[in-house]
């Protein structure tokens, strides 16, 4: 796909050279080439040539770029303002839990930039990989081996879901980059204490929420809109994610 500033993409939500929101398609305006005389003094960036792109080193990693990329796409590092990247929130430790359970993941660093209230009582999300919802989606990338889940503390009312990036500044609180099927920011969870809600926010494959028995979910949650997601529901994204919200047990944090 071609983005809104005339970048070759093969994402749909946010352009993999520049950053901007891919939006509609249709809506993108035209781009005009170095030569189109209209654009002189414009100060546009030329349109690489079908002939092969013309590349430069980032000044911070060294990894080779698209010579009118804005960001680095290896590191982050802004060409236009000489910037660093911004360092991503720190990786996340991981502590033994009660038998029977996989490990659970507790930040290194209790300051998080989430600005939502933190959450009275410590909830959990549990990152299962679904072999059946991985052959109902179809997909042509490889299935990591299931297990025992990935155990996540919740630590706020508002939890977003997605992939990190260091160049569009996003880190998620539920980092599923292992997932090809999940969008940079793909979902929010909020919550009132007691029940939660999943929001679509416009990812490319979807959000679904079903229940722990019967068929998968068919039909994705509306963009923008809240749905509940109720006590023995599950939430389905992505090519094989699977996520249960729940209470943490006794001492398992």
């Amino acid at each position: 796909m071609i983005c809104p500033a005339g970048h070759d993409s093969a994402s749909t939500d946010y352009c993999d050279t520049c950053g901007i929101a891919m939006g509609d398609p249709a809506a993108a305006p035209a781009v005009p080439r170095v030569d189109d005389p209209d654009a002189a003094g414009t100060g546009l960036l030329p349109v690489t040539p079908a002939d092969g792109p013309a590349s430069s080193g980032c000044p911070s990693c060294g990894a080779t770029n698209p010579a009118n990329a804005l960001f680095c796409e290896n590191c982050g590092y802004d060409f236009t303002t000489g910037a660093m990247p911004r360092p991503l929130d720190p990786p996340a430790g991981a502590l033994p839990t009660t038998e029977g359970l996989s490990q659970v993941d507790v930040p290194t660093d209790e300051t998080s930039a989430n600005p939502s209230p933190p959450l009275a009582e410590t909830w959990v999300a549990e990152i299962w990989i679904d072999p059946d919802w991985y052959a109902d989606q179809q997909s042509t990338d490889p299935l990591p081996s299931p297990g025992l889940p990935t155990v996540t503390p919740l630590r706020h009312t508002s939890i977003l879901i997605g992939r990190a990036s260091r160049s569009r500044g996003i880190s998620p609180d539920l980092d599923l980059g292992t997932d090809s099927g999940i969008s940079r920011r793909h979902a929010q969870l909020t919550t009132d204490g007691r029940r939660w809600f999943v929001e679509d926010l416009g990812s490319s494959n979807g959000t679904y929420v079903g229940g722990a028995l019967g068929t998968l979910p068919k039909t994705p949650v509306p963009v923008g809109q809240k749905v509940e997601v109720r006590p023995d529901e599950r939430v389905y994204l992505g090519a094989w994610t699977r996520i249960v919200l729940r209470r943490a047990a006794d001492g398992e944090i």
